[in-house]
């Protein structure tokens, strides 16, 4: 398989920037998010911009290949015709798990709506190249997969993510996608030095790279894809390109987009950043007959005679699949907070993750925030703390405002309990659902968290 040329300088695609990208100079490819891309109707931005001879590559945030679970075929294969549709000379995905729960731990399955760190453990690692080779078999083209931003570690862990990564690119021949971004987070949020996981990486398996901005508040980096690079992430990319020359650099940026200019100037700072570690990387080389050969790394998928390997144990995976879902359990259900994590971190990553649910929401169902006003936010975090989000965000869409529905037939509605406001998200439920709301559940089925709580004790107890 021919590993992909070099990309160049790149941004990230989305719709409310689509006319400012095509109208940038110097754009040498573009990513788009895998799931909002539809094969068969590609967006005329992105045509456009391939007719150019811009490469287009797509980025999965929905595979969860760090799960307990084996990839979903379904979502595999989705993958697969979106490379095909949009050209692409490879595909992306999350070192993450998405989902837990299921028949693994016989419990209810939660869905996260975030990328959520993989326990860096043998246990977590062989789970992770086996999900990482039924991709590559599924697919195409070649695949590459990013270090994620994290705001908790997991007890216990037996490697840095350096060690991580290049044991993962080891042994299944899987290209990476390094986020610089991520790497500051992981420093803020967790004390992990950047140089120190640089200079542990296999560098060339690098694909390519991400630049980002973030916030800190209260102690805590958040990597919003929202707010201006700044200058530690740039210093980071500097390293990086001081130690090899990346054959990608990409800027992210997923909201509060700003004007084209600012986003051109982002883009100018990094090629000046990449352009500084080259400059760096030229004055500190040896002459080639002086330096000290290196270990060989994988730059090229091998074949399946090199990687072939026994399946993972099924203790791995069931060990693996106990822990994930204890810990979504607590994040998105209110269940205790398993032995050994930060209680303090677990509660600040909980109200994140419910404040992108519910923004995530407002996005997918645009008429919701409208009807239920100023109330819109506070609503949906309430119903959040109570109710895990079992499918994807449009599923979590109607079943909040099923709860809102059924809450105000029994005159519980509260602040959003106007009639015009009850009748306007009647309606709005009515077109999207069916001819009535579902009859409201019993006090067992209402408590999907508790149910998960109980069921990940019988395993616990059970082993």
């Amino acid at each position: 398989m021919a590993r992909p040329g070099a990309l160049g300088a790149g941004i990230g695609w989305r719709p409310e920037i689509a006319d400012a990208v095509e109208r940038m100079p110097g754009i040498d490819w573009v990513e788009a998010v895998s799931e909002n891309v539809c094969p068969g109707h590609l967006p005329d931005s992105l045509l456009r911009l391939r007719e150019r001879g811009v490469t287009v590559v797509p980025h999965g945030v929905s595979l969860g290949l760090g799960g307990a679970d084996r990839p979903d075929p379904q979502r595999l294969t989705a993958l697969a015709e979106r490379a095909e549709a949009l050209g692409s000379p490879l595909v992306t995905e999350h070192i993450a798990f998405v989902r837990a729960g299921g028949p693994l731990t016989a419990s209810p399955r939660l869905e996260a709506g975030h990328l959520l760190p993989v326990p860096r453990t043998r246990d977590a690692l062989d789970v992770l190249c086996e999900n990482i080779r039924i991709a590559q078999d599924a697919l195409p083209v070649p695949l590459a997969v990013e270090n994620i931003a994290a705001l908790i570690a997991w007890p216990g862990e037996e490697m840095t993510e350096g060690q991580f990564l290049y044991d993962l690119a080891d042994r299944t021949g899987v290209r990476l996608l390094i986020d610089v971004a991520n790497l500051h987070t992981n420093h803020v949020n967790r004390g992990e030095d950047p140089a120190d996981a640089l200079s542990e990486l296999p560098l060339e398996a690098i694909a390519y790279v991400h630049v980002a901005g973030g916030v800190e508040r209260d102690g805590v980096w958040h990597d919003s894809h929202a707010h201006p690079v700044p200058p530690p992430v740039l210093a980071i990319l500097t390293d990086l390109a001081s130690r090899v020359a990346p054959p990608g650099v990409l800027l992210e940026r997923d909201e509060n987009f700003p004007d084209p200019a600012e986003l051109e100037g982002e883009l100018t700072a990094i090629r000046a950043a990449v352009e500084k570690g080259r400059e760096s990387r030229k004055a500190t080389a040896r002459p080639a007959a002086a330096t000290e050969p290196t270990a060989q790394r994988p730059t090229e998928r091998p074949t399946a005679e090199q990687t072939t390997t026994p399946p993972t144990p099924a203790p791995s995976r069931q060990r693996l699949a106990v822990a994930q879902a204890a810990l979504l359990s607590a994040l998105v259900g209110g269940t205790p907070v398993p032995e050994g994590f930060d209680r303090v971190r677990i509660g600040v990553q909980a109200r994140a993750l419910a404040a992108k649910r519910a923004d995530v929401v407002g996005k997918i169902a645009p008429e919701l925030p409208v009807i239920l006003g100023e109330s819109y936010r506070t609503a949906f975090v309430g119903y959040a703390q109570g109710h895990p989000m079992t499918g994807g965000y449009r599923r979590d869409a109607l079943d909040f405002a099923e709860h809102l529905l059924r809450a105000g037939d029994t005159g519980d509605m509260g602040h959003v309990g106007d009639p015009a406001v009850c009748g306007a998200l009647r309606e709005w439920w009515l077109d999207r659902s069916g001819p009535a709301p579902r009859p409201p559940r019993s006090p067992r089925s209402e408590r999907p968290a508790a149910r998960l709580a109980r069921a990940t004790r019988r395993v616990l107890l059970g082993r």
